[in-house]
């Protein structure tokens, strides 16, 4: 098939440049690009009602523009309707928010979102629009559509202080998400409207979904599960569930994906099947299941993977009614075009990454793989299938997955053909218990055989994560290599009906990029250096001498060396357990001997005795020149690179 079959599969690197722009070059004056996009569609107008009409180039070029200049303007107003809420902070003396959802259970706190309604200040209350992450120890709780006052003023989220840590800020910024805030029981409930308004008739009913899973199921690790894999509520799962389930390549069963659209899809066309229907019922059925499908998309909290199968569902389903079969590529596009014209910043997230690829890879290449073998009865080509889907998905999602995480599960298919079909039964009798539970008998019966089928799927998980070389860990890869395997699979995917002196020429040009990226790395990496880490709890000082590593840590936490040290190591490729590195004790002060410099723990400062660096790097600006000949270096905070 030519690319040109394919419409909404053209339109959509266009609408994505458009979005990467404004995301790293905006413009702040956002009205811009919409006089451009309607001049445009003037241009365009006066071209097809001109007597001779315009060639097709230009119409082309003019559309393409049009969907760039779409995705740009979109972009640079999520930007501006984000713009963090200011306190003021001599004049601040209340704010009121009312609250979005359900407390979520914290070791030593409750945790739940505001959305703010007002400030007061010395000139009075006026009107405020933000969202304010709160931890509070109220007994009573909070429900959604509470209207609370808070008379102190919360704080803004932290950016990361050391380079290649995760931004939390940023994550939280996206969703729009700029405060935080510890009220304890300090804070006044003015006002409920948790029985009233229909704004939070959703979270209700998963609240009553949630708490019919908790008085039902009996184990803990079963009860942590059907909340994820039922609700999509993941944020109860403990470090040992999401570690067997991440190492064991399951870790899809948990997150609400598009597989359990899929399962729900299929459960509910069971009927259809085994009864005749004129094409009146039929087509009323159908749309029947299009709306359970996007109440359960709502239900479950939108994610962008149940977003994406239930916009591809509904258009398979509608394309049933009329009796056609669209294309899954021209689906996919326009799934992804709905999702980035509605929230632009959904391109960023990994679970949006994730499920396109692993849809992508399971159309173009799992039938390729089918072909490796042809299997001699039906109960092994249906593992056969399952096991090629599992085979594209990781093909084309491990690059991501690599970048992202740094792990593979070396297991992941022998664990999905088992796990996915559990999840497949799970799911079959988990629905009907969610509708059903309330049914004496009945509801008690369905939630025992839920949590018996969860319970065997958790230990099964489990046998397997134990199975030695489980997960292959601190993997990295550049955008260039991820780039370069993308293209690879896509190569080999279009290599039987494709040009193929154009698809080796496209191998060989992002070969070459690939290949360069890492030769200017290497050259430009330096072989001794000395990074310098220091917060409120400790200080840590990791040292690179050519191909040694070494660290000497004051008082920082294991904890907070993972999250904040430790991607740092593996992206330069330093161990996650250097060698110790030896501090004599001498004054209040450390002097390391053999490297000539000497460490002021409560100063916060290091001194070079002997040789000086030859530039200096804070993590937040760079410094050189005369300054990095200074016989000392004062660094209260943050931390620096002191390359030799």
């Amino acid at each position: 098939m030519r690319f040109a079959d394919f419409p909404f599969l053209r339109y959509l690197p266009f609408l994505i440049a458009g979005i990467v722009l404004a995301t790293y070059f905006p413009i702040q004056i956002w009205p811009v690009p919409f006089a451009e996009i309607l001049v445009g569609w003037i241009i365009y107008a006066w071209g097809v009602g001109k007597s001779q009409p315009v060639q097709t180039g230009f119409s082309a070029a003019l559309g393409y523009s049009l969907l760039f200049f779409l995705g740009y303007s979109l972009t640079i107003r999520e930007a501006v309707n984000q713009i963090s809420p200011r306190f003021k902070e001599d004049s601040f003396q209340a704010y009121m928010a009312e609250v979005q959802r359900y407390d979520l259970e914290k070791p030593n706190s409750r945790e739940n979102l505001l959305e703010l309604v007002a400030v007061r200040d010395s000139m009075g209350w006026r009107h405020a629009a933000g969202k304010i992450l709160i931890y509070h120890k109220s007994d009573l709780g909070l429900q959604p559509g509470d209207l609370i006052r808070v008379n102190k003023k919360p704080e803004e989220i932290p950016a990361p202080v050391f380079p290649n840590e995760f931004d939390y800020k940023g994550f939280l910024a996206k969703k729009g998400i700029y405060y935080r805030q510890f009220i304890g029981n300090d804070f006044v409930k003015l006002d409920s409207s948790a029985g009233q308004n229909i704004a939070f008739a959703i979270p209700r009913l998963r609240e009553g979904f949630a708490q019919l899973i908790q008085s039902k199921i009996q184990h803990s690790e079963s009860k942590q599960i059907a909340l994820a894999l039922l609700l999509g509520q993941k944020e109860s799962l403990d470090r040992e569930i999401r570690n067997a389930y991440s190492e064991t390549g399951t870790m899809h069963i948990l997150a609400v994906s598009g597989l359990h659209v899929g399962i729900i899809y299929a459960i509910l066309l069971l009927p259809l099947r085994g009864f005749r229907a004129s094409a009146k019922i039929r087509s009323f059925y159908l749309v029947l299941v299009i709306l359970i499908i996007w109440i359960y998309a709502l239900m479950t909290g939108f994610s962008p993977s149940v977003v994406r199968a239930s916009v591809m569902f509904s258009l398979f389903t509608a394309g049933q009614m009329r009796k056609r079969k669209p294309s899954i590529w021209n689906i996919l596009a326009f799934s992804a075009m709905i999702m980035l014209v509605l929230d632009p910043d959904v391109l960023f997230e990994v679970g949006f990454q994730l499920s396109y690829l692993a849809v992508a890879g399971i159309v173009g290449l799992q039938p390729l793989i089918v072909r490796w073998w042809l299997p001699p009865n039906r109960i092994l080509e249906y593992f056969w299938q399952l096991a090629a889907v599992s085979i594209a998905a990781q093909l084309a999602t491990f690059p991501l997955s690599v970048f992202y995480f740094h792990q593979f599960p070396t297991y992941f298919l022998f664990a999905n053909l088992i796990v996915v079909p559990l999840a497949f039964l799970i799911m079959s009798v988990g629905v009907p218990f969610l509708l059903l539970g309330w049914v004496p008998g009945l509801g008690d019966g369905l939630a025992w055989l839920v949590d018996a089928m969860i319970f065997v799927q958790h230990r099964i998980t489990l046998l397997i994560q134990l199975l030695p070389m489980g997960k292959i860990d601190r993997l990295t890869i550049t955008f260039s290599g991820m780039v370069l395997v993308w293209i690879s699979l896509l190569i080999w995917g279009n290599w039987e009906m494709g040009n193929r002196k154009k698809l080796v020429a496209l191998g060989l040009f992002f070969w070459g990029i690939w290949l360069g990226e890492g030769i200017i790395r290497e050259l430009m990496r330096p072989s001794n250096q000395l990074l310098f880490f220091s917060s409120e709890k400790g200080t840590l000082i990791d040292l690179q001498l050519g191909n040694r590593h070494f660290s000497w840590n004051q008082d920082f936490l294991p904890d907070q060396i993972s999250f904040s040290i430790d991607p740092n190591r593996l992206q330069e490729h330093r161990l996650a357990s250097p060698l110790s590195l030896k501090a004599i004790p001498q004054d209040s002060t450390f002097f390391f001997p053999g490297l000539d410099f000497r460490y002021f723990p409560k100063e916060k400062y290091i001194r070079w005795e002997g040789q000086k660096p030859e530039k200096i790097q804070e993590f937040r600006r760079e410094i050189s020149g005369a300054n990095c000949r200074e016989d000392s270096i004062l660094r209260q905070s943050l931390g620096f690179r002191a390359i030799f």
